[in-house]
């Protein structure tokens, strides 16, 4: 900068200035009389100009005297103050002497110790709510009054990703509204135009999950300016308690049935409405029919829980898989010819063999298959239990296929048939068929335990297969 902008520069010249009219003046009123008056007036004018001349080199030093105490220190608090705008908070000032300047000089520096404290408190806080955000399971979406997305955690930017897939567009939102993501628009709407500053809650569902939402408002001194979404995923609570209420009612409607038979046979007999012995041993043997078919809901039940609590016992050895199927043909063969079912069998293969199963277990998983094929396939079709090994890059496996040609399973019902109680045929009776609808969801357990995978394919009047992989040296034991 030059000198004679700063503000030594600007004193300088001022006294230069009051020091050269002062010479001049005198000069003006004094030239005249000097011819006259004085008998030397040449040192006369030479004294005016070597006056001139000293009070020039007088104020100049008098101005370099003030650019050392003044100027100087100024320059150097300013720059001082540039580095602390620009985020360099340990800048310090050289404190030169114990005047004015040197106070603010000591003032300055306070200033910066303090300020750079503060900003430091400010990053940790700031690291620690980051900290805190990251680690949360939740996921935290902020957004300012205008709707626009101003903070997230990991997880929020990954909801917001996974929800930009999905069209939520409408002609008749405001633009403020149109950046918010369709499911939160109502309560950030509510959020916002809310004067009480509470925070609001509710479930959405987002293509096939449900999230819980709290929607908090940011509210300023005078107004609201935006609000926070802290949105939990509780697809799996909703489902479970979804099961739990359809297994209670489910439990419910298959126990119903049959105790309401042996409460009325049992009444009928000891009213003695029967009146002949053949009646009675028919009621009886209703009765009798009624109470197995109560005893195996409640052992299956006690089945599916000890699978799914990790506590069924299995043991486990090498199996010949070959015997395993022909087992199982021979015990539905001659009930297959009483119904003019085909049944047929794949050949025997020296390959067929799993290095760790409970030929129990597999056993029971195919005789369920097996009577639900049958139960399910009209006279004059065929059944096919089929087996066979497969190798590929993800190991040796072994496939075993029960393929029937009966009425098949819509598509809409096969994403579900491995639930308890589920059924396919909303039209059929268990009464007439003596399932307990717990058979396919024992069947997946047995086979995840082996390690393993159950699916179905079907059509609607063709027939329904079942496929199952095991892995041939799986080694998984459930405890």
């Amino acid at each position: 900068m030059a000198i004679w902008r700063s503000v030594v520069g600007k004193m300088w010249l001022t006294i230069i200035g009051l020091v050269a009219v002062v010479i001049i003046t005198l000069g003006l009123f004094l030239l005249e009389y000097i011819d006259l008056s004085f008998t030397e007036p040449e040192k006369i004018k030479h004294l005016f100009i070597y006056s001139g001349i000293i009070g020039f080199l007088l104020t100049t030093f008098f101005a370099f005297f003030l650019l050392t105490k003044i100027t100087q220190p100024l320059r150097e608090m300013k720059d001082a103050a540039n580095r602390v705008a620009q985020g360099d908070y340990s800048t310090r000032v050289t404190i030169r002497s114990s005047d004015e300047i040197g106070e603010l000089a000591n003032t300055f520096n306070q200033m910066a110790s303090e300020l750079h404290t503060l900003i430091r408190d400010i990053q940790h806080e700031r690291d620690h709510l980051s900290s805190v955000l990251r680690s949360m399971t939740d996921s935290v979406i902020s957004f300012n009054n205008e709707g626009e997305v101003i903070l997230t955690n990991p997880q929020g930017q990954c909801l917001l990703k996974d929800w930009s897939t999905v069209d939520w567009s409408d002609d008749d939102l405001s633009e403020r509204d149109s950046n918010v993501p369709g499911p939160l628009r109502d309560l950030f709407q509510n959020v916002i135009i809310s004067t009480s500053g509470k925070e609001l809650t509710g479930k959405i569902h987002v293509k096939s999950g449900v999230w819980s939402v709290v929607m908090t408002p940011l509210v300023s001194t005078d107004s609201i300016r935006g609000a926070v979404a802290v949105l939990r995923d509780v697809t799996e609570e909703f489902r479970v308690d979804k099961m739990r209420k359809d297994f209670v009612a489910n439990v419910s409607h298959e126990i119903r049935t049959p105790l309401s038979m042996v409460q009325g046979y049992s009444e009928a007999l000891m009213d003695d409405i029967v009146a002949t012995p053949e009646e009675r041993r028919e009621l009886v043997q209703v009765i009798h029919d009624e109470s197995l078919r109560m005893g195996r809901l409640v052992k299956d039940l006690l089945d599916l829980a000890r699978m799914e609590a990790g506590y069924l016992e299995m043991e486990f050895q090498q199996l010949d898989v070959n015997g395993l199927i022909s087992r199982v043909y021979r015990k539905f063969n001659a009930l297959a010819k009483e119904r003019n079912i085909v049944l047929t069998k794949s050949q025997e293969d020296p390959n067929l063999v799993l290095e760790a199963a409970d030929v129990d277990r597999l056993e029971q998983v195919l005789t369920n298959l097996m009577d639900n094929a049958l139960r399910h396939t009209a006279s004059g079709a065929a059944i096919s239990l089929i087996a066979a090994r497969i190798d590929n890059d993800k190991g040796s496996w072994l496939e075993i296929k029960v393929m029937d040609l009966g009425r098949g399973i819509p598509p809409e019902d096969l994403p579900f048939i491995f639930e308890r109680f589920y059924k396919a045929d909303k039209a059929r009776k268990r009464e007439m068929t003596g399932g307990t609808g717990l058979g396919l969801a024992i069947v997946k357990n047995l086979i995840v335990a082996h390690g393993g995978t159950i699916s179905a394919t079907s059509q609607p009047g063709e027939g329904t297969t079942f496929s199952i992989h095991l892995p041939v040296y799986a080694n998984r034991i459930m405890k």
